[in-house]
């Protein structure tokens, strides 16, 4: 899995992405060139004061990630995706946090081919 490293990367995803809210998570997603999915994620001491609790849910969305491979791989594209976690992702098991990031890509694919769709016909 590809990581976004720097403040700079981050930036430019959430100047330039587009947000997509949920119940555990904001995600914020834009188009890139590499060829591959790249993930960055961060979870603030507003969200969860302690440095154990903020671990957990950066784990829990990295395994999000990672176990969402076979479906990101249906993407037309290949995007950066930063992830701030919500503090109500303390209370959720993997199994609901799955759930939720499906849900957000299940919208990214509907953006997706309506952006497509759009590009196909201005271009008649």
């Amino acid at each position: 899995m590809a990581k976004l490293r720097n403040s700079l990367e981050f930036r430019i995803v959430y100047e330039k992405g587009t947000r997509y809210d949920s119940c555990l998570m904001t995600a914020f997603i834009r188009r890139n060139d590499c060829g591959r999915h790249r993930l960055g994620i961060t979870a603030s001491r507003k969200v969860a004061r302690r440095a154990v609790e903020r671990n957990r849910l950066k784990r829990l969305l990295r395994e999000t990630f990672r176990l969402s491979g076979e479906n990101l791989r249906t993407t037309q594209a290949s995007y950066d995706w930063v992830l701030n976690a919500r503090r109500s992702l303390l209370n959720v098991k993997l199994a609901a946090v799955l759930e939720d990031f499906l849900g957000t890509l299940t919208r990214l694919k509907r953006d997706e081919s309506s952006f497509v769709a759009e590009i196909e016909r201005r271009s008649l």
